[in-house]
Parts: structure tokens; C-alpha cells; sequence
């Protein structure tokens, strides 16, 4: 399957700003709205035989001029052929069978994995950490970006290492211990990271304990990466929430501060999943807490 690369790109300030698809997944769509009913979300996006919806895995290049920074990193290449048939994983094939959808993103910026100084994530399940380690033809995995420093919140990294029964499909052992071996892990603490003082990471739970958000907030424009937080576009509403959610009423908090924010700083929303729309900005429907996609090409990004 071609990969649109890049989906998007835009600058605010001194930050530039690429959004990449590294592939696409089917999820159950029961699972990815929670207690919606099929009557409802049916009418957002259509469902497979199997009842899985398409999601991309759409992730972010941030360039500040002296860093090079990814943001989650898609779904990897490390997956057996029936792992990829139950999660309906498709990527773009190269000739080179170890050579990744990361690699060909960055490719067609005119980057390399070497390039990256720094990988962030929003947490670590894995389509959005798959990505950051790859396999060699030993069999050995090991970092994807060899010069890069890996930075992780402490409580994602820790819940990732030893997950629990609900979630222990979600975080796999080779996306976490080549990064682990390589010795280029940082741990973080805290609910709010600084990257710059423009740009950092916001605790918002809900998803995982520890899941976070992206913010970029200038005078000139800003955005905010939901993550898993609002996968896409049709979870914009408060209830819309998803069966994996490890906190879901924390889910629907988080949502309803962080949408009032967005909303009145018209900051940029990056959706992680959408398949159809990567980027929007919010607009009021009148009703409390509740807001729907304009899209970019009805509020475009000033230059």
C-alpha cells in the first residue's frame, strides 16, 4: 500500500512540523469507541466484515533547527504474519526487506534514521513504539535510530516493562529491551516535559496512566497531538471514548480540558489515527464541551 509521506507539513516559528504515515491497522470498532453503540459510530466510518475499522498511524517529525525529534514511531516491521492478519497491518513494501516505513519517511524529506536526535512518545503500545527498533538479518533488534536519545516517562516505562493481564498484548519485549540494552534511554518524571519552553509533553492519563500529549504554543499558532487521547476525528466528542482505555472517566476529563484549550488558542489538532483527515482545527457546535473538525483547508495555517 503506497504511503502518502508526507501527509503534511507546516511551520510555526522556528519549528518545523512534517506528519507521516508509517501504515495502517484494523481495530475492532466496538473496542475503538467503547459503550457507542455500532448504530452510531457505523455512520462515522464503516466497519469491515470482521468489524474493524481502518486506522493510519500517523506520527511527527519536529525540526527546531537543532534537534531532529520523531514523535511515536508506528507499528514496526517486527510482526509475524498471523500478528499481522489479526491487527490488519499494512505498510509499503520496499526491495529491501529491512528496510522500514520510518526509513522511507524520512527518506522522502531528505533524512535519515541517523539524522534523529531525539524519540518521543506519547506512550508505548505498539503501533505507536513498534517503530523505534528494528531487525537485523542475525535476527538480533536494535534501535531504529542509532544516534538518537530515546525519552520515555518513567510510570509509561515502567507499566510498559511489567504490563498487566488487560494490556499485556500492547506492549511487546522487543520495542522496549533494544532500547533498554542500548543504553540510550532517558526516563522522565513529572506531568508536564519541557522539549523547549514552546514545546512540551502533557501528562493526560486516560488511556494509559502515564499517556501524554504534545503541545507546541507560540504567539503565531500552535497544535496539539492527541495521541490516544482522541485517536481521530470522530472522538472529538466527550463519550467517544475507547473500550482500551485503561481510565476512561480520566480519559473524558482530559478531553474536556484540553478541547476548551485547543479551542481557544486555534491551535492545530494532529490525530495519530485518522486515516482520512491527519490535521484540523476545532470549531464550536454551541454545545457545552462539544466541537467538530474544520478542516485545514477552511482555516489554513497562517504563513
Amino acid at each position: 500500500m503506497p504511503m502518502k509521506s508526507p501527509l503534511l507539513q507546516f511551520a510555526v516559528g522556528p519549528y518545523k512540523i512534517t506528519v507521516f504515515n508509517m501504515g495502517y491497522l484494523a481495530l475492532d470498532g466496538g473496542a475503538m469507541f467503547g459503550v457507542v453503540p455500532r448504530t452510531l459510530w457505523s455512520r462515522l466510518t464503516e466497519p469491515d466484515a470482521q468489524n474493524r475499522i481502518n486506522l493510519a498511524t500517523n506520527c511527527l517529525l519536529i525540526e527546531t533547527g537543532v534537534e531532529k525529534i520523531m514523535l511515536d514511531t508506528g507499528c514496526g516491521t517486527k510482526f509475524s504474519e498471523k500478528y499481522r492478519e489479526i491487527y490488519g497491518i499494512r505498510q509499503e513494501e520496499g526491495e529491501d526487506p529491512y528496510d522500514t516505513p520510518v526509513d522511507r519517511a524520512l527518506a522522502s524529506v531528505g533524512l535519515k534514521s541517523g539524522d534523529i536526535t531525539q524519540v518521543i512518545f506519547t506512550h508505548l503500545h505498539f503501533d505507536h513504539a513498534g517503530g523505534a527498533t528494528r531487525p537485523l538479518e542475525d535476527g538480533s533488534v536494535v534501535p531504529t535510530f542509532e544516534n538518537a536519545q530515546y525519552v520515555i516517562h518513567q510510570g509509561e516505562w515502567e507499566y510498559g516493562i511489567c504490563p498487566h493481564e488487560r494490556c499485556k498484548a500492547s506492549y511487546l519485549k522487543e520495542n522496549l529491551e533494544p532500547v533498554l540494552q542500548s543504553g540510550k534511554l532517558k526516563l522522565l518524571q513529572g506531568d508536564r516535559n519541557e522539549i523547549t519552553p514552546d514545546l512540551w509533553q502533557e501528562i493526560t492519563g486516560g488511556h494509559t496512566p502515564n499517556h501524554q500529549a504534545l503541545i507546541l504554543d507560540r504567539a503565531e499558532g500552535g497544535f496539539i497531538f492527541w495521541g490516544d487521547l482522541i485517536p481521530t476525528r470522530h472522538h472529538l466528542k466527550i463519550p467517544y471514548v475507547m473500550g482500551y482505555d485503561e481510565y476512561p472517566l480520566q480519559t473524558m476529563e482530559a478531553k474536556r480540558h484540553l478541547l476548551k484549550r485547543s479551542y481557544e488558542k486555534n491551535w492545530i489538532s494532529l490525530f495519530e489515527h485518522d486515516p482520512d483527515m491527519p490535521a484540523c482545527r476545532l470549531q464550536a457546535t454551541g454545545k457545552p464541551d462539544d466541537y467538530t473538525a474544520l478542516p485545514l483547508e477552511a482555516a489554513p495555517i497562517p504563513t
